[in-house]
């Protein structure tokens, strides 16, 4: 009786205390073809005590609301008004997807970090050293994850359907796919096709290195453009975090154009700018240079990198505006 009941039901008259509290429990327990609904009650007397206290969320009424309503809700309506209490669930779904697109981001630069580990199987020089990666880990990353809390809501936020916490997690499928098998993926091509195109003297670097005996080490020349390619590799990996940054805050709306969802989180361009900036300092700075492994760079190994901030963004751009693939992350 009751599986049918949640499907076909839409209105239950004339019920008792004891019968809001067991409708309340069907639908936790048959709903959502099994998994369960979380469920919302409202109300505002001593008979819906029951079934606020048994409901996911119990939501009571502040001004007309019995003080037994109140002691057994989660929420109380201080205006008694129910368009407080979507606008609470809007704020509630912008806080989840918030971290979600953190967690996105956050997952985009794993891959081209750890791609230089297996270029080393294949011969090819470190292109990105452990010091390197922690610079972008904690140095850049970190900041502009935590600026999501502070993102504007899409426009479609309260028109698609909400995440079921039972059967989808926060960093699902979907999430690792985009992190790791879109968005790293394009950083990657363009971390090693700048670290092989734009470093200065690279060719006979890697030809003197695949030469270089057992034991021995680079000559000064072979190790500044060593160094050289390292900072190719961190600066476009840091554009290509730049250009993710920028795309995950939102996952359908287009961010460009009349109708785009723009640049709203002014906390968040404010990092992304001070991660530019920090990241110039680092490799201008004779002493942050030998600190972090880098060296600097002619002003053409500065400004080609830029293509993979303006490749990844413009690629993006034309998945969400043509619904390519993605359409729910």
């Amino acid at each position: 009786f009751w599986r049918d009941a949640v499907v076909r039901t839409r209105v239950f008259a004339r019920v008792s205390p004891l019968h809001k509290q067991v409708i309340v429990q069907a639908y936790q327990h048959f709903g959502a073809n099994g998994l369960g609904d979380i469920v919302v009650m409202t109300g505002d007397g001593v008979n819906d005590a029951p079934a606020l206290k048994q409901a996911e969320v119990g939501i009571a009424m502040g001004i007309r609301g019995t003080d037994v309503a109140k002691d057994a809700a989660d929420i109380i309506l201080l205006d008694d008004d129910f368009a407080s209490a979507v606008v609470g669930i809007e704020q509630g779904r912008l806080a989840s997807e918030n971290l979600q697109k953190s967690i996105m981001y956050t997952l985009c630069s794993k891959l081209p970090q750890v791609a230089p580990a297996f270029g080393e199987v294949l011969g090819i020089p470190e292109a990105l050293s452990s010091k390197q990666v922690l610079l972008i880990d904690i140095g850049t990353d970190i900041w502009t994850a935590v600026a999501y809390a502070a993102q504007p809501p899409e426009r479609s936020l309260m028109s698609r359907a909400p995440r079921h916490p039972r059967a989808e997690k926060m960093a699902n499928w979907r999430v690792f796919l985009y992190s790791y098998g879109y968005i790293g993926v394009m950083q990657t091509a363009f971390c090693w096709l700048m670290f092989f195109l734009v470093t200065p003297g690279i060719h006979g670097f890697l030809k003197n290195h695949r030469e270089l005996p057992s034991g021995r080490d680079y000559t000064a020349e072979d190790e500044l453009t060593h160094r050289r390619s390292t900072t190719v590799y961190y600066w476009t990996l840091v554009l290509g975090q730049i250009a993710a940054a920028i795309c995950t805050t939102t996952k359908a709306q287009p961010v460009g154009g009349t109708s785009g969802y723009g640049l709203p989180n002014r906390l968040l361009n404010a990092t992304l700018v001070v991660e530019a900036f920090f990241s110039l300092l680092v490799m201008g700075l004779p002493p942050l240079q030998a600190l972090f492994d880098m060296a600097p760079l002619p002003l053409h190994s500065l400004i080609l990198p830029g293509l993979a901030l303006v490749g990844i963004f413009q690629i993006e751009e034309m998945r969400k505006k043509g619904s390519w693939f993605f359409t729910r992350v």
